[in-house]
């Protein structure tokens, strides 16, 4: 049993990790990126198209999360093709122009000069092929730091992107142990609304309270508390419209 945890919060407990193992331990899953079924097969493809899920993470910033996934498809559907080359054919002052005019996101100018950055990375770092950043089964550690090593992109994010890849898309990826909670609204709201936080928890006290909760692979508890805390936020936006 966890430490300062009564029986009814450690059967929840139970339940989150139960959930985050079932989906470990399940069948490759469709991830519903954007919502929209043309970008979201281009993105899990990513076989074809990983350049379009290392993008899809810089870009996922201050904004829903569906808006910043469809970002560089949008992009690359002004360049006629979904291949990583055509990107390459981008100026920083085009991309900038087009993430104004699009007004693709919050932070126009900064995020189109990490777009850009992130482009000149995978070509120069991974010949122009992202899912090098996570072939030949490494541990979850190295590919997490390779994730930040792209500009804009932070604990949060890089976690994300490898929970993603091995609950979901099941790359095979060494040493779990290394993968964090993404300590997102939802997923801080949940962790103190079922007791395993104190109201006043910051951050940081969330993301090593899920390593005290499952040291074997912290990120497991993502899945669960981030559906809980999105289905509990849409339900009160559904009250309040009725």
């Amino acid at each position: 049993m966890s430490e300062n945890l009564t029986g009814e919060q450690q059967q929840k407990l139970n339940g989150l990790i139960k959930k985050g193992k079932e989906i470990l331990d399940g069948p490759r899953i469709y991830t519903k990126f954007t919502g929209k079924k043309e970008i979201d097969d281009l993105i899990n493809n990513i076989e074809k198209y990983s350049h379009l899920f290392v993008l899809g993470c810089v870009m996922d910033r201050q904004i829903k999360s569906e808006k910043a996934w469809t970002i560089p498809y949008l992009i690359m559907k002004e360049l006629g093709g979904f291949e990583f080359n055509r990107l390459l054919e981008l100026r920083l002052d085009n991309l900038i122009k087009i993430f104004n005019e699009k007004k693709l996101h919050r932070f126009n100018n900064d995020m189109a000069r990490n777009f850009y950055k992130a482009i000149q990375k995978i070509k120069n770092n991974y010949d122009g092929n992202a899912s090098k950043i996570w072939t030949n089964n490494p541990s979850a550690a190295a590919i997490i730091c390779k994730f930040l090593e792209f500009d804009g992109v932070g604990q949060k994010i890089a976690n994300m992107a490898v929970n993603i890849l091995v609950r979901e898309l099941k790359v095979p990826i060494k040493n779990l142990s290394a993968i964090d909670i993404s300590a997102d609204t939802h997923v801080i709201r949940m962790m103190k609304k079922l007791g395993f936080a104190p109201e006043d928890a910051t951050r940081e006290y969330i993301i090593f309270r899920a390593r005290e909760f499952y040291p074997e692979y912290p990120g497991i508890l993502d899945i669960g508390l981030f559906q809980m805390g999105r289905e509990e936020r849409a339900s009160k936006r559904k009250e309040g419209e009725e």
